[in-house]
């Protein structure tokens, strides 16, 4: 049933992630295009705050807070679909298909009268001059012809480049596993763990308006190169720290003989080999500066690696309750080096959110021409949702073939290609209208 749901969910959301950034370039005056499509962000972003605070609140309840999570969700979804029979088609799509009346009453309804001829007189033009392609393609299906047509291919490719790039550079690892990430560092409770989770989700939404601020003033290309280069140095961040973190792991000085022969914990040397294996866990006492007497042990029986369970199977940390100074970590390692795991987590949210959390959304809906401009943005959309199926599926795996910090590294290495690619290829947008930006594609590369 979870997996049924999932899927009408990501039907649903992919049809919206598509079209909605899409209504509000073409509805929107060129001046403040970016920031309305950028608020759209803003919102998605609120969205996983007030979810994660949703989470933290219904942690305690290890029954049937779950379904609560999941249910509530469907409230926002109701008003947005009653909400949406009260907006007008989108102008452009309307003139497109002949409807020059019904495109300037929805223009007229959005922008006011005289920002409304301006558009209509732009649209006007381009679709008067939009079929510039060769004869012989012009009935072809329209992504061979964005394919066959050079500065529309040349959009097409920067538009997939930033939404792969946005996925590939971790973010959704980070807005995923923050909970995951955080009990890594170092965090014993699980609800904590979810609490401490809504900080990421509040920074991320926090410093989005960051970018709702800067997308007309400092402009994409600027906004986007900037994003990359911070992500990428707080990705390094996250990396050094779950290295040092690596180095300096506690040590396992005490072998307990274990019933249980097919399980290899007691083979482990450190407390990072022992907690990587979802069959063990570490047992320590804590002295309140380093751990001692480490050992490696079987979880109980019906743990899970997302789940804080209760204790070892056998040997000193057997069960829920645990003499005093014995303490028993699961998934984590005791380290004094968990502020810099969480330094790398804020400060990559806060140079993410503001660029390459919007700007793949905001540029891809303005760089295609009239007549593909439908397909080129659901071409690149599902790449980013590709590109997060991937991501997101390989983190944990990931973590235990590179290591943590090595999946980090290969982010921040992804970050700098990014930064490469767009210093190449990805033309300034601002302040101009749609049709002038599909016509960037066509003049030489951005120096």
């Amino acid at each position: 049933m979870l997996l049924a749901g999932r899927c009408v969910l990501g039907i649903g959301i992919g049809l919206a992630s598509t079209t909605v950034p899409m209504y509000i370039a073409e509805s929107a005056p060129a001046d403040r295009r970016g920031q309305l499509v950028t608020l759209n962000n803003i919102f998605i972003t609120g969205g996983q705050f007030v979810a994660s605070i949703v989470d933290g609140v219904f942690s305690y309840d290890a029954k049937n807070g779950w379904r609560y999570m999941f249910g509530l969700a469907a409230v926002p979804a109701v008003v947005q679909f009653v909400g949406f029979f009260f907006m007008p088609e989108s102008p452009r799509w309307l003139a497109s298909r002949g409807h020059l009346e019904e495109a300037r009453a929805a223009l007229h309804s959005v922008q006011g009268p005289v920002a409304a001829e301006n558009e209509m007189e732009a649209m006007t033009c381009e679709l008067t001059h939009q079929d510039t392609a060769p004869v012989v393609v012009r009935w072809w299906p329209t992504l061979w012809r964005m394919l066959w047509t050079p500065h529309v291919r040349r959009a097409l490719l920067v538009g997939c480049a930033l939404q792969l790039f946005q996925q590939i550079c971790g973010i959704n690892t980070v807005m995923y596993y923050s909970a995951t990430i955080i009990k890594m560092a170092g965090v014993r409770s699980g609800s904590t763990a979810i609490w401490l989770a809504v900080i990421p989700a509040s920074v991320n939404f926090i410093f989005t308006f960051v970018g709702f601020y800067l997308v007309e003033r400092l402009g994409r290309r600027k906004l986007t190169l900037a994003s990359l280069v911070g992500s990428m140095i707080s990705l390094a961040v996250l990396a050094v720290g779950f290295q040092l973190m690596a180095f300096e792991s506690p040590r396992v000085t005490v072998h307990e003989f274990t019933a249980n022969a097919s399980v290899t914990c007691g083979h482990y040397s450190s407390c990072l080999l022992c907690t990587h294996d979802v069959h063990c866990g570490y047992c320590y006492v804590d002295t309140g500066q380093s751990p001692v007497n480490g050992s490696c042990l079987p979880v109980a029986h019906g743990s899970h690696p997302s789940v804080f369970n209760n204790g070892s199977l056998t040997g000193r940390c057997e069960g829920a309750s645990l003499p005093d100074g014995l303490q028993w970590a699961y998934g984590y390692c005791p380290t004094n080096v968990a502020w810099i795991v969480s330094l790398g987590l804020v400060t990559y949210l806060i140079f993410f959110a503001p660029g390459m959390g919007p700007m793949p959304w905001t540029i891809n809906s303005e760089i295609y021409p009239l007549w593909a401009r439908s397909t080129g943005t659901s071409v690149a959309t599902m790449v980013n949702w590709l590109a997060n199926l991937v991501i997101s599926m390989t983190f944990l795996t990931l973590t235990h073939s590179l290591t943590t910090y090595g999946t980090f590294w290969l982010y921040a290495a992804f970050a700098l290609l990014g930064t490469i690619f767009f210093s190449a290829f990805l033309p300034e947008t601002k302040g101009k209208s749609l049709e002038q930006v599909a016509e960037l594609f066509r003049q030489p590369l951005c120096s």
